[in-house]
């Protein structure tokens, strides 16, 4: 086997049969935190943080520990790409030194442009346009629970609240590659950008799945096997959640749109949740919801999503397995 480098930067970098590949390591890695130690030597990974952080730093440093490298952890004012180094230059440097780099940012192009200069794979552990480890580690929640990898593929899952976030359109493209028939509800002026619903209608219907956008919750619920949401604000806006989040009131979830989805229907929330707001506590604390199963998973998936890209860039078959 020919090694390759491969990125994940969207949802969609990866196909149907290698995401099974991926969220088969993930439930390997549920059962064995130590199933494939990859970075052992031990071998750095660079994990950037422009953002804040609690779930995404706790599982990616702990992740790549557990494979037996070193999480390099730098945040955004101890970096120069704080102070207006290139990515470019940055890039070139640290894939000099690292196995891999871990980036949670803001716009999309700058892991792009991370990744077109890199040698080694670089990961988005968040943008402001996707958010694919969490959706890896969703999905992963729903095989731990609802009979397994291969079930995937068919089930229906629902995202109701903010539809124009890197939440609504990763739940779009990965759903679309798993064969999933994805809803997402949202109010007008909150929905999907047209080329994000088109790209996952077209892998979507070459994996036998389905997408439907819509400004009704219910529809969106109606029967689904999963249900989703996410903060109505996201980070640097908290001071304008009154404003912003009036439109959302009616894509709460709640007891009475649970109840609309099928009876043994598992809620998630990518967290921090706000009680009250886009999710009720009753719902949230309640006994469908696996938001700490979900949480846990991120360790899970994303060691197996490192562990996967390695494999792949060394031609390392037994990585893969």
């Amino acid at each position: 086997m020919t090694g390759q480098l491969r990125h994940m930067l969207r949802d969609d970098d990866i196909d149907h049969d290698e995401q099974l590949e991926i969220l088969r390591l993930g439930m390997k890695f549920r059962e064995n935190r130590f199933y494939k130690r990859p970075f052992e030597g031990p071998k750095a990974v660079a994990v950037l943080f422009d953002k804040p952080s609690t779930r995404t730093r706790s599982s990616f440093s702990i992740g790549v520990a557990e494979l037996g490298g070193y999480p390099l952890v730098i945040d955004k004012s101890g970096s120069q790409l704080g102070r207006g180094e290139p990515v470019a230059d940055t890039a070139r440097v640290l894939t000099r030194m690292a196995s891999g780099i871990v980036w949670r940012t803001f716009g999309q192009e700058r892991v792009e442009q991370m990744a077109r200069y890199a040698t080694v794979p670089v990961i988005n552990a968040l943008t402001d346009e996707f958010h694919p480890c969490q959706v890896l580690a969703d999905f992963l929640t729903i095989a731990q629970l609802r009979g397994g990898v291969d079930a995937l593929a068919g089930k229906t899952i629902a995202y109701l609240g903010d539809a124009s976030n890197n939440m609504a359109n990763s739940y779009l493209l990965a759903g679309a590659v798993a064969g999933m028939h994805v809803r997402v509800a949202g109010p007008n002026g909150y929905l999907p950008k047209d080329d994000i619903v088109a790209d996952a209608q077209r892998i979507a219907q070459r994996n036998a799945g389905s997408i439907l956008v819509t400004t009704d919750p219910e529809q969106a619920a109606a029967g689904a096997d999963c249900i989703f949401t996410d903060t109505w604000v996201s980070m640097g806006e908290e001071s304008e959640y009154a404003i912003r989040s009036k439109p959302f009131q009616p894509y709460q979830v709640n007891d009475a749109l649970m109840r609309l989805a099928r009876p043994d229907a598992l809620f998630q929330h990518c967290l921090p949740a706000y009680r009250g707001k886009e999710v009720t506590a009753s719902v949230i604390d309640g006994p469908q919801s696996v938001v700490w199963d979900e949480a846990e998973n991120r360790l899970h998936a994303q060691k197996a999503l490192m562990t996967w890209l390695v494999g792949v860039q060394r031609g390392d078959q037994d990585l893969l397995a």
